[in-house]
């Protein structure tokens, strides 16, 4: 089973520290993902609500309160690690820049 969360240094805290907040969301409280549970794919714990389909949803345009009452079993806490695992995921692919051509 792997558990998905924030490493230091991730964008989840530096979003929290920006906005002046003290606490900082670690989406590894609310992600898991096990060969057992809907064939591996990464879902909220607890649940069988996969996180693709959060994500596919926001992307979407769906409100939070939308998902909350298509999805009873998630709470406003997992939809929001939802957010933090994108914007987390987010800055771990920006490309690299190029490099100079010192020639």
């Amino acid at each position: 089973m792997v558990q998905y969360g924030q490493a230091d240094g991730d964008a989840s805290a530096h979003i929290a520290q920006d906005a002046g907040e003290d606490k900082t969301m670690n989406s590894n409280d609310f992600l898991v993902r096990d060969p057992k549970i809907c064939g591996g794919q990464t879902v909220f714990k607890g649940t069988r609500v996969p996180l693709r389909t959060v994500l596919a949803s926001l992307a979407e345009g769906d409100s939070f309160d939308t998902l909350l009452e298509a999805f009873p079993t998630l709470a406003v806490e997992h939809l929001r690690a939802a957010v933090s695992f994108a914007a987390t995921s987010a800055l771990e692919d920006q490309p690299v820049s190029a490099v100079p051509d010192i020639r």
